[in-house]
C-alpha cells in the first residue's frame, strides 16, 4: 500500500535548514492500522502531510499502491489525493454555513459522481455514522463528537483507500474521544488502511503497530501488542 524509501523533509529559513524528517525507510500494507507516537516536532504531522500528498519530501520515494509519486506534477497530486486518501484532523474544519450533508458532500464535488449519486452516498454514509437524523443541521448546532463525526463522513466519502487521522480525538472529551475512536476501529476493520497521529499511548496500543518518531528519525516499528 504504502512504501517509503530514504524519504527526507527540510524546511528552509534564510540560511538555516532544519531537518523535519530523516531517511525515513517504512511499508504499511493495505488494511493496516498504524500509530504514529513521538514529542510535539518531532515529525509527525510532517510525515501525515507528505503521506497524504499535501508537502512534497525533499529525498527519497514514495511509493502509492505501487506508483511512485515523485515525478508527479500538482495536479495530478491533487486527483490522487481525492481518489485515494481521506483526512480526519483534530480541528473538524467544517463549513459552518453549510448543513451536514453539504459539508460532506464537498468531498465528492469533483468526482465522477452526478449530483443525485452524490446525494445518495452522502445519505448512505451519514446513516452509517449515526448522522442521517442530522443532515439538514449546521455544525455549530452539534456536539464536538457529533461534529468530528462529520468531519470523519467527509473524509470516507468518496471511499478512500487511505484515511490519515491527525489527533483524530485532541478536541474531544473522554467519551466523545472513544466514540471516534470506535468507529476509526471499525472502518479499519472493514478494510480501510488506517494511519493516526496520536500522543495517546491508549489510543495508540489499539493500532495494530506503532511507530515511534524522534528529531525527525523513526526508532520504533512495532507490533503494537508487544508495548502493552
Amino acid at each position: 500500500m504504502i512504501e517509503l524509501q530514504q524519504l527526507s523533509k527540510a524546511h528552509r529559513a534564510g540560511a538555516v535548514e532544519t531537518l523535519a524528517l530523516d531517511a525515513i525507510d517504512l511499508q504499511i500494507e493495505a488494511g493496516e492500522y498504524v500509530a504514529v507516537t513521538g514529542p510535539s516536532g518531532c515529525g509527525k504531522s510532517t510525515l501525515l502531510g507528505l503521506l497524504g500528498l499535501l508537502d512534497r519530501a525533499t529525498a527519497g520515494r514514495y511509493l502509492l499502491q505501487g506508483q511512485d509519486l515523485s515525478g508527479k506534477s500538482e495536479r495530478e497530486l491533487a486527483a490522487l489525493r481525492r481518489e485515494r486518501i481521506g483526512f480526519v484532523f483534530q480541528s473538524f474544519n467544517l463549513v459552518d454555513e453549510l448543513s451536514v450533508q453539504q459539508n460532506v458532500q464537498l468531498a465528492l464535488r469533483y468526482g465522477p459522481l452526478s449530483e443525485r449519486e452524490q446525494r445518495l452516498r452522502v445519505s448512505e454514509v451519514l446513516e452509517r455514522l449515526g448522522l442521517a437524523h442530522r443532515a439538514a443541521h449546521h455544525p455549530s448546532q452539534l456536539s464536538g463528537g457529533q461534529q468530528q463525526r462529520v468531519a470523519i463522513a467527509r473524509a470516507i466519502a468518496a471511499r478512500p483507500a487511505l484515511l490519515l487521522a491527525d489527533e483524530p480525538t485532541g478536541n474531544l472529551d473522554s467519551a466523545h474521544g472513544q466514540e471516534v475512536m470506535k468507529l476509526l476501529r471499525e472502518l479499519n476493520d472493514e478494510g480501510t488502511t488506517l494511519v493516526m497521529v496520536t500522543h495517546s499511548a491508549e489510543h495508540a496500543a489499539q493500532a495494530s503497530r506503532s511507530l515511534r518518531l524522534l528529531d525527525g528519525r523513526l526508532l520504533v516499528d512495532a507490533l503494537a501488542e508487544a508495548l502493552a
